[in-house]
């Protein structure tokens, strides 16, 4: 599990952490590797823009654990 996701600040879903790269408050992405491209390309198109680093996590089942939430998540970011 990775602690860090676990223990900061973060935001967890597409929306969410779209809004938080466009307003310059993300450290740090993480995506699964089973998430649809088309709901993960703009936050990887964003990310390269900005040199923000991405931590790609094996499933979104798995994502979703190491966010403390009871669903599937394809993407969540550590804030700043």
């Amino acid at each position: 599990m990775n602690a860090s996701l676990d223990a900061g600040k973060k935001v967890v879903g597409t929306k969410q952490v779209k809004r938080a790269l466009l307003n310059d408050k993300v450290e740090k992405v993480y995506i699964a590797k089973d998430a649809d491209n088309r709901v993960t390309k703009d936050i990887i198109d964003i990310c390269s823009k900005k040199g923000i680093e991405i931590e790609y996590v094996e499933t979104m089942k798995k994502l979703g654990q190491q966010c403390n939430i009871d669903v599937s998540a394809a993407s969540a970011a550590l804030l700043k």
